[in-house]
C-alpha cells in the first residue's frame, strides 16, 4: 500500500498527490462498501442492489427513470436489479400520479429493513471518520466531493 504525504499544499499538486488522493479515494470506497458485503451475500444480492436499495430508500417515490440517472446505468441493467429485488419483496413498484406510464419506487418493510442493515456499518465508518477529522476537514471533504461531481 502506498504511504501518504501529509500536508500537500492545495495550492500547488504535484502529480503524486493527485495520484495519492485517487488512491484514497479507491481505497476508501473498497472499504466502504466492503461493509455492506457480507449481508448482501447472504441475501444473494451485490452492490448493485445495495446502491438501488440506498437510493429508493433515500427517495420513497423515486422514478425509474430518476433511479437510472442517480446510478448512471441503463434501464437494462437496473430492470434486472429491480426484477431481483421486487422478486424477493424488498422493492414495490406503483403507477406514476400524473403520468401512468411513469412506474414509482419504494421500499417494503423488509427492503428498509435490509437496506438499515447494510448502510449501519457504512455509517458507523463514516461518523467514526468525520469524528476523527473533525468539523473543518468534513467541511473541505465535502467541497472536494462536491467538486469532483460531474452532475
Amino acid at each position: 500500500m502506498p504511504e501518504f504525504r501529509a500536508g500537500a499544499s492545495p495550492l500547488f499538486l504535484r502529480d503524486e498527490d493527485l495520484r495519492q488522493g485517487l488512491d484514497m479515494l479507491f481505497f476508501a470506497w473498497r472499504d466502504l462498501a466492503a461493509e455492506a458485503d457480507p449481508a448482501l451475500e447472504k441475501e444473494g444480492l451485490g452492490r448493485a442492489h445495495h446502491r438501488a436499495l440506498y437510493f429508493i430508500g433515500r427517495n420513497p417515490g423515486l422514478a425509474v427513470g430518476e433511479l437510472m440517472a442517480i446510478l448512471g446505468i441503463t434501464k437494462q441493467s437496473l430492470g434486472r436489479v429491480l426484477k431481483e429485488l421486487a422478486a424477493k419483496g424488498l422493492v414495490t413498484q406503483s403507477v406514476g400520479t400524473e403520468d401512468r406510464r411513469e412506474r414509482r419506487l419504494a421500499l417494503t418493510e423488509a427492503g428498509q429493513a435490509l437496506e438499515q442493515v447494510l448502510t449501519a456499518p457504512q455509517r458507523a465508518l463514516m461518523a467514526n471518520a468525520y469524528r476523527a477529522a473533525g468539523a473543518d476537514a468534513v467541511a473541505g471533504f465535502r467541497t472536494v466531493l462536491t467538486g469532483l461531481r460531474r452532475r
